[in-house]
């Protein structure tokens, strides 16, 4: 990592005396916010979730206003001439229905011979540790962490001098998280990076300043990442940003005990299909109610799609037997946040979306209003509640998917990838409401690349690798159990 002082003056992006306000929106994002990088320089742009972090990143990069029309002004700014941008949500940015045709694409585009094509493909597609039986794949059939592999492989092809990371590496388990940001470590050292990024141990030590924004889109600081967390750690801890040790000061003082109950679902010899091929097996496995498992394993494995088959949304095979406590009422029994939160979303603004969830509750208007008010205060979204969902950040998107379903209290929780593209804060008070639901007696099965939420409060894991449950075991020793009652049922028969 280069000291501030080691870079020549030359500047790669800058803005000057920014000013941006979103229609219908009171007041600015960002008000007089300046900013300047030089050429080679690695930035980390860090920040509470709807801080305006991918905005500010589409400005740098001329997206906004060039393609995206977003009023605002500036005394100056200076953009890239040859940039490649990795957006958050990679399904925004493909254009292409093929792997491989969505990286010729590129190639095409940058003159690229079609005799050198091949083999560039395959170089890009193993750069970002994407292994597929055939490239000529469908996109629409990658899981969430090969389509983010992908969108990098697409954007390295580009040969940029500037690189905009849009939390690249958001579906991504540990180890494919380490992988994509090893390749670009080595092949981004003589480059700009400017990174929006939650995980930032993955790249504390890549970057050469940390910059700091709050929740109206104001610098608050900026600064050489060891003298960010030394001297501005109370930053950290008030914007809600992770940092090296926050997980272990969350769990100090933070242990709970959970009773396991009567069994809730029993799977038999179940098959998953989609599109008559089958993605998933399941021999034999139990969830006792007030269950909290973790789903694990590679990108691409099969995850999703066992929670897909759980909710009855694919074709499937084999017995799943519920324990229908509700007469039988299966739209009240079982919710299912899907990993897109885009996908759930039927109403025209963010308070009607929660409202939408409880016209079958017979609940009274004033205990609807009253949810509908207490969901919008945990998940962070009372000052959002008349957008509209898709003017949402993407993070307040996914709190929004898992309020909207929430909010109506099921007895099966199902979750996928629940805490991406969550700030330290965001993160925290998610789990304590799903810790405050688990406590009352909710099962929730969840998907998760993170390590910490299987640690410290999961009871249970079930491991899938490829296409197949391999392991269900109960975790007896977690922060959230150790010294507390113990378990009295086993989870599984296999």
């Amino acid at each position: 990592m280069k000291k501030l002082g080691d870079f020549m003056a030359e500047t790669a992006v800058s803005v000057e005396d920014l000013k941006v306000k979103f229609p219908n929106e009171k007041s600015f994002l960002f008000k007089d916010f300046s900013l300047s990088v030089t050429r080679g320089e690695k930035v980390l742009l860090v920040g509470p979730s709807g801080a305006g972090k991918s905005t500010l990143l589409k400005i740098l990069a001329g997206i906004i206003p060039n393609s995206v029309e977003v009023p605002m002004k500036c005394t100056d700014c200076k953009l890239p001439n040859r940039y490649g941008y990795v957006f958050q949500d990679p399904d925004s940015q493909f254009c292409m229905p093929y792997v491989d045709e969505e990286i010729a694409f590129v190639l095409e585009n940058t003159q690229i011979p079609p005799d050198d094509m091949p083999t560039l493909i395959k170089k890009y597609l193993d750069d970002v540790c994407l292994s597929l039986p055939d490239i000529h794949t469908k996109i629409d059939r990658l899981s969430g962490g090969m389509k983010q592999r992908l969108a990098i492989a697409s954007v390295l092809a580009l040969q940029p001098d500037v690189l905009f990371l849009d939390e690249p590496t958001a579906m991504l388990d540990e180890e494919g998280t380490k992988q994509v940001w090893d390749t670009v470590m080595n092949i981004a050292s003589d480059k700009t990076v400017i990174i929006v990024e939650h995980k930032i141990e993955q790249v504390f030590d890549f970057v050469d300043r940390i910059i700091m924004i709050n929740s109206e889109g104001s610098l608050v600081a900026s600064g050489e990442p060891e003298v960010m967390v030394h001297q501005c750690k109370y930053l950290f801890s008030q914007y809600g940003v992770w940092y090296p040790s926050v997980w272990q000061e969350k769990l100090k003082n933070d242990k709970q005990c959970v009773e396991v109950l009567l069994p809730e679902v029993t799977i038999q010899q179940l098959k998953g299909y989609k599109n008559k091929k089958e993605l998933i097996r399941v021999e034999e496995v139990t969830v006792n109610r007030g269950d909290w498992v973790v789903i694990t394993g590679d990108n691409g494995s099969g995850k999703s799609t066992l929670l897909q088959a759980l909710a009855k949304l694919i074709k499937t095979k084999g017995e799943i037997s519920y324990s229908m406590n509700n007469d039988s009422n299966y739209y009240g029994y079982m919710g299912y946040v899907f990993q897109n939160p885009e996908l759930q979303f039927i109403t025209d603004t963010v308070y009607e979306e929660l409202a939408f969830s409880l016209r079958n509750s017979q609940l009274s208007n004033d205990e609807c209003d009253r949810r509908i008010m207490e969901q919008l205060n945990i998940f962070q979204l009372d000052h959002v509640k008349e957008k509209h969902p898709f003017q949402l950040s993407v993070g307040q998107m996914k709190r929004l998917s898992i309020a909207a379903i929430a909010i109506t209290r099921p007895q099966i929780l199902l979750l996928d990838e629940p805490t991406f593209g969550q700030d330290a804060a965001n993160t925290f008070r998610m789990l304590d409401y799903f810790a405050s639901l688990h406590r009352s007696g909710m099962t929730i099965l969840m998907v998760t690349h993170d390590k910490n939420i299987r640690e410290h409060y999961a009871n249970t894991e079930w491991k899938i690798r490829d296409g197949m449950l391999t392991d269900a075991r109960r975790l007896y020793e977690t922060d959230y159990h150790s010294d507390r009652m113990g378990v009295r049922q086993s989870v599984m028969g296999t």
